[in-house]
């Protein structure tokens, strides 16, 4: 069975953790780099839910890698800032996943 899982600011974090979500944090960007491939990496991982402000940080290559992977599959999770962009992202996922164009509206 796949595990759903966060990746957020340690404010946030304990809110998912009494959910009873696995929860882990990271305090900036950088540290989020570091800590989401590890997440990918495990087997039992099956949805990653990241701050969307860590998002905005990641570099190219990883963003690539997370689009091109078909599990886990990372989705974003609204921060702080609310730059935007995770309602398109989550389109794109859903229409890779099920061939169908699925439009979320607020």
């Amino acid at each position: 069975m796949y595990r759903f899982m966060v990746l957020t600011d340690p404010d946030t974090a304990a809110g998912f953790r009494m959910a009873g979500v696995d929860t882990r944090e990271a305090w900036n960007d950088e540290e989020a780099r570091w800590i989401l491939p590890e997440l990918m990496q495990e087997g039992d991982a099956g949805i990653i839910a990241v701050n969307e402000d860590f998002m905005q940080g990641l570099d190219e290559r990883l963003m690539t890698r997370i689009e091109r992977s078909s599990r886990p599959i990372v989705i974003p999770i609204p921060g702080r800032s609310r730059r935007g962009g995770g309602i398109g992202y989550i389109e794109r996922l859903l229409r890779r996943a099920i061939g169908y164009n699925v439009v979320l509206r607020r």
